[in-house]
């Protein structure tokens, strides 16, 4: 009755789909499954708040910087890409599709704006009421962004501005040639954090909706030094979280706790189940790629 039936007994009876089924042999390895799942939840939960403020505060202060004003508008104009400032090598579709993408960005903002104003947020709202203000400015904007918010006005910010804050970060771009990373990570990043914030399943990584590019692969690899990158298991999104953690100098001792900690939860879950659930959902290297994580670190 608490775990629900839908969202529970069914729910965790399969492995990432419904043709992967979990051979349990009682109620009490379901149970167990659901527990560590929640237990992940709750591990990842403050991780992912710290590093969605932290690149959003990156973010804004290369931004402010490029831009050289507060204005949303002049974000637009000066730092977005669009038609106008479009590469010089760009066809003429290429810079079609830039604009495109900036009219979307536009448009999504003022959506956000009057929701956030509708539903009386003080963040903005204390700007549209107070004659002082002539508008909403840039960083009262971050405030209620979501994380595919930041992912999509990433995307859209010029090439200068993109390496400007992949290297405020401290990303590799020795292989991310068109500064993609700093965007494909954020939603990377986002699809954990929605299920997190939903309460849907994250042990198996069905709510993963990003196929990484050779970019993101490759630097985790470098960095790392992985013999590959998927983000088919959740020791992906270990991996990825530590690497942003690090980059954003939380310092060693607490990232080999976050470690330690999801290596227990793990631990206890093999030990709460039989043998072939978990072979199923325990990939068997991650033992050895959570050495190499400690080693990067």
């Amino acid at each position: 009755m608490n775990t629900g039936y839908f969202h529970g007994y069914k729910g965790y009876r399969f492995f990432k789909n419904a043709q992967i089924g979990l051979p349990f042999t009682s109620y009490d390895e379901v149970y167990a499954t659901i527990q560590y799942d929640s237990a992940l939840k709750s591990l990842f939960y403050g991780k992912m708040m710290f590093i969605e403020t932290a690149v959003k505060n990156i973010a804004l202060e290369s931004i402010l910087v490029h831009a050289n004003s507060e204005n949303i508008q002049d974000m637009f104009d000066r730092v977005v890409s669009g038609y106008k400032n479009a590469p010089a090598t760009f066809t003429t579709e290429q810079k079609k599709k830039l604009q495109q993408n900036k009219l979307n960005l536009q448009n999504s903002i003022q959506s956000s704006l009057a929701y956030a104003y509708k539903k009386d947020n003080p963040k903005i709202t204390h700007f549209y009421n107070n004659d002082g203000y002539s508008g909403v400015p840039i960083w009262a904007l971050f405030e209620i962004m979501t994380m595919g918010d930041l992912g999509y006005l990433l995307s859209c910010l010029t090439y200068d501005v993109r390496d400007d804050i992949s290297k405020r970060l401290g990303i590799n771009v020795s292989c991310d040639t068109n500064r993609q990373l700093l965007f494909k990570y954020i939603y990377t990043f986002k699809d954990l954090r929605s299920a997190i914030a939903h309460n849907a399943v994250v042990f198996d990584t069905r709510f993963r909706n990003i196929d990484p590019n050779n970019a993101m692969k490759q630097c985790l690899k470098l960095e790392i030094g992985l013999p590959y990158v998927n983000f088919k298991t959740i020791g992906d999104y270990v991996i990825l979280m530590c690497y942003y953690l690090k980059l954003l100098q939380v310092s060693k001792t607490e990232l080999k706790a976050f470690i330690r900690d999801f290596e227990k939860i793990t631990e206890d879950f093999r030990n709460s189940v039989n043998p072939n659930v978990a072979s199923i959902v325990i990939h068997p290297d991650l033992s050895s790629r959570m050495n190499f994580l400690k080693n990067f670190l």
